[in-house]
């Protein structure tokens, strides 16, 4: 099947980036990143996209970037994590190799501090980011072919865990 050969889901710290690098750099094929591919095509961050624009402006970008990325990258693609809102992208996914990499709100305090430009989290981040994860996680459970838990996991131990839940063998 032409398709990404795994597809990362989850929320804002979950380590996706990272981890989809490794595990790139393992499997001897590229990374991709459709958030990565939104800042690149409209020449500014996200959180001025939803300042300037607005979330849903910002969501039919993510929609679009990830029906582009599904079709045409062969290699490890991940995905933003609000990306699987969108009722067309999680019929996209069905039958991938899709993970959700998980964890739990003190975790993501820890990573990314949540004080970052992260324009849903702007007040309040900790209640906020549990409204999300209530809201997203049966989503990514949804979508999701794997779960891999990221709570106090290097990230070479959770590049190992997708592959293993994915039963996919690292190349040498």
């Amino acid at each position: 099947m032409n398709v990404p050969l795994i597809v990362l889901v989850g929320p804002m710290g979950s380590g996706k980036s990272t981890v989809g690098e490794l595990l790139a750099q393992r499997l001897g094929v590229p990374y991709r990143d459709t958030d990565a591919d939104i800042v690149a095509a409209q020449g500014r961050e996200i959180s001025d996209i939803f300042v300037d624009e607005g979330e849903p402006y910002f969501r039919e970008l993510e929609r679009e970037a990830v029906q582009d990325a599904v079709a045409e990258h062969r290699g490890v693609l991940a995905l933003g994590g609000g990306a699987i809102l969108d009722d067309s992208t999680r019929k996209l996914l069905t039958g991938l190799p899709v993970v959700y990499l998980s964890l739990d709100v003190e975790e993501a305090v820890r990573r990314v501090g949540l004080n970052q430009a992260r324009p849903l989290l702007a007040v309040n981040p900790r209640r906020q980011w549990r409204e999300l994860m209530d809201a997203r996680r049966p989503l990514y459970t949804e979508v999701a072919r794997a779960v891999v838990a990221t709570d106090d996991r290097t990230p070479e131990e959770v590049a190992q865990a997708v592959l293993d839940a994915l039963k996919l063998e690292k190349q040498a």
